[in-house]
């Protein structure tokens, strides 16, 4: 009884706490320090995520119809078609929508007083669907297969490309009605294809 109590008031006398066990606790510690390297560290192993080691299914390899495939969709005229159809759809829904919203649609201008039927309102939303449609669909092609061709030769992948496609593409579109229009077309599309590139960027 008399030894527990003067341990114990040994104990709380030393502000330092017990002394360490011994050269064993560092030797210890040594150990975890190695064995937490080898796992989370810097000496951490890298595995291989080859599919055929991890136990996965190995890829084939294409075939040449394949890679023609491939090489068909990554060609300019692919690009272009594709943009052509997009956008004669969304010009044709755009013109729709814009026909179905405007409240002067299947009116005659040599008798505004007459009152349209629903055949002449169809037939003008069906009008301005198209008319939006080609439009779109030459704008889209143009816009595309000459961003294909400019990121071609330059070999970059970057916001220039939209930048140069769109310049080109507005100043032939507006050059139709003068050198200015080309001008401002060429402005005007390429700073709302940077615009465009910045938000998707």
């Amino acid at each position: 009884m008399a030894a527990s109590t003067g341990a114990a008031s040994a104990a709380a006398s030393d502000p330092q706490g017990p002394a360490p066990a011994g050269p064993g606790s560092d030797i210890a510690n040594f150990q975890y320090s190695m064995i937490l390297d080898h796992l989370i560290g810097d000496k951490r192993p890298v595995k291989d995520l080859n599919p055929g080691v991890m136990g996965g299914l190995p890829v084939p390899p294409k075939s040449d119809e394949q890679k023609m495939i491939e090489r068909g969709m990554e060609s300019c005229a692919f690009k272009a078609v594709l943009a052509c159809v997009g956008g004669f759809v969304l010009g044709g829904a755009f013109g729709v929508f814009t026909a179905g919203i405007d409240t002067n649609v299947g009116f005659d201008p040599k008798d505004p007083l007459k009152t349209p039927t629903a055949r002449e309102v169809l037939k003008d939303m069906g009008q301005r669907g198209m008319s939006y449609a080609k439009n779109f669909a030459i704008v889209g092609a143009m816009f595309s297969c000459t961003e294909c061709i400019i990121e071609s030769h330059r070999g970059k992948s970057d916001w220039k490309n939209a930048v140069y496609s769109g310049c080109v593409t507005g100043g032939a579109i507006g050059f139709r009605a003068g050198l200015k229009a080309g001008v401002l077309g060429c402005g005007g599309f390429a700073a709302f294809s940077a615009a465009i590139e910045y938000y998707l960027r």
